[in-house]
């Protein structure tokens, strides 16, 4: 057999592995014996949590009051209890009038400096810190699916994306995440590392999610993946629809590692972030399908509408889960 039929097997092979779930951590797959009453993995990414403080002990605590066992985790987060002592634990403040501030000179430089000795960190860090962060969530019953360090852009080094993949082995995961690539050579890329340590990379879109945004990236690679942000695909507007969401949840079901879920309006009602139930993201619906289908993919809350003054970023979240639930009952 010649080596071009051997690879086709291959890909064929691993991105069957796919659609049987295998891309779920064994803990996560465990708590579906745990969960038959709702039968889909519901958890949160942690930067919902970004208005709170946000040391590991901190998001541990924000899981428990939640009521959530499973997560995405940040990467400063784990980076920092690790000892990088530029990474940062917040809490985040939100930007004034909702427009992040212009970088000036200074603010670039500092950057670049701090980005530049994260990068060393990174490439002769141990392993060991990680393994700790994924006991102590553990000890309190929830497992981490998915990783999100600033480490995977096309200007990190081979060595920091290799320390993500080895990051994310040690805190449990099957995934680290990251924005769809600009170019097509560094989503490939990071598919030939990904293969190399077994782990998925999910892509996330923002506005510019489309039906066939992925396409190239799952291509290059079975490691690629979809993390599918379902909020943002509904706020692109165009050809983008509640109808053409669900299709594509069911076509691209096996290349979906992990979902972001949150409401948004459409691009002709403003695009914006709200509350659960008030926006135009077919929340109930996509839950629903994941039930019907038993398409074993790890949604991860994300909070972004704004938090009401007599309110805080675990009781919106525990809101969510509570929606989601209903839905799901």
């Amino acid at each position: 057999m010649s080596h071009t039929k051997n690879s086709r097997r291959n890909f064929l092979s691993q991105t069957a592995l796919l659609g049987s779930g295998l891309f779920l951590s064994k803990d996560l797959l465990a708590l579906t014996e745990t969960n038959k009453a709702y039968k889909v993995y519901l958890g949160a990414i942690t930067y919902s949590f970004r208005s709170m403080p946000g040391t590991i002990d901190d998001l541990i605590g924000y899981c428990k009051a939640c009521g959530i066992n499973a997560i995405e985790l940040m990467g400063d987060p784990a980076e920092a209890y690790a000892g990088n002592p530029y990474a940062s634990t917040g809490p985040m403040r939100p930007p004034a009038g909702g427009q992040r501030p212009q970088m000036t000179d200074e603010m670039r430089k500092s950057f670049a400096e701090r980005a530049e000795k994260s990068k060393i960190w990174r490439e002769t860090v141990s392993m060991e810190k990680f393994v700790e962060i994924k006991q102590k969530f553990q000890e309190a019953g929830v497992t981490i699916y998915a990783y999100k360090p600033n480490a995977l852009g096309e200007n990190n080094s081979d060595a920091e994306i290799e320390y993500a993949m080895k990051a994310a082995k040690a805190l449990g995961a099957t995934s680290v995440t990251v924005e769809i690539p600009g170019k097509p050579a560094h989503s490939k890329r990071l598919g030939d590392i990904a293969a190399k340590h077994k782990v998925y990379v999910g892509y996330h879109a923002h506005l510019q999610a489309t039906d066939t945004a992925w396409d190239e990236a799952l291509a290059q690679s079975p490691y690629n993946s979809m993390n599918l942000d379902c909020g943002h695909y509904i706020a692109a507007g165009g050809n983008n629809t509640k109808e053409s969401l669900l299709a594509l949840i069911e076509a691209k079901h096996d290349r979906i590692t992990s979902m972001h879920l949150k409401d948004r309006k459409n691009k002709i009602n403003g695009g914006t972030n709200v509350a659960w139930g008030t926006g135009d993201t077919p929340i109930v619906e996509i839950l629903q399908l994941l039930k019907k289908k038993k398409y074993k993919i790890p949604v991860s809350v994300e909070l972004e509408y704004e938090i009401p003054a007599d309110s805080n970023a675990v009781k919106e979240v525990k809101k969510c889960i509570d929606y989601a639930k209903k839905a799901l009952s």
